[in-house]
C-alpha cells in the first residue's frame, strides 16, 4: 500500500528588543499542528552576525519540533496496544 503527504512547515524569525534571534517553527500535517521554539544570543564579546543568531534559532526550534514529533509518535505506537519501540528509542542520539 503506497501513502503519500504533503506536511508545510512554516519558520518565522524575528529579534526582541534585547537583541535575542527567536525561532517560532509550525509543522502543519492537514489534521494536526505542532510548535517549536528556539532562541540565540550574541555575546557581546563576538561579532554580531545576523545570519548565525537564525541558523542557531531555527536550529534549535526544529530541534524541539523534531522531539515532539518523536514523543507524538511514541504516544501513537502506545495508543495502539501494539509492542513497538519502548520508551525513548525512536528518539535520535543527535536529538
Amino acid at each position: 500500500m503506497s501513502h503519500t503527504a504533503e506536511w508545510k512547515v512554516r519558520l518565522h524569525l524575528y529579534e526582541d528588543d534585547e537583541g535575542t534571534t527567536k525561532a517560532h517553527v509550525v509543522l502543519d500535517t492537514g489534521t494536526t499542528a505542532l510548535t517549536g521554539e528556539g532562541a540565540a544570543h550574541c555575546h557581546p564579546a563576538d561579532a554580531n552576525v545576523p545570519e548565525i543568531g537564525d541558523e542557531l534559532a531555527a536550529g534549535r526550534a526544529m530541534v524541539d519540533l523534531a522531539k515532539q514529533l518523536l514523543t507524538t509518535a511514541e504516544r501513537d505506537i502506545q495508543g495502539m496496544g501494539t509492542t513497538g519501540p519502548g520508551p525513548g528509542t525512536l528518539k535520535t542520539a543527535s536529538l
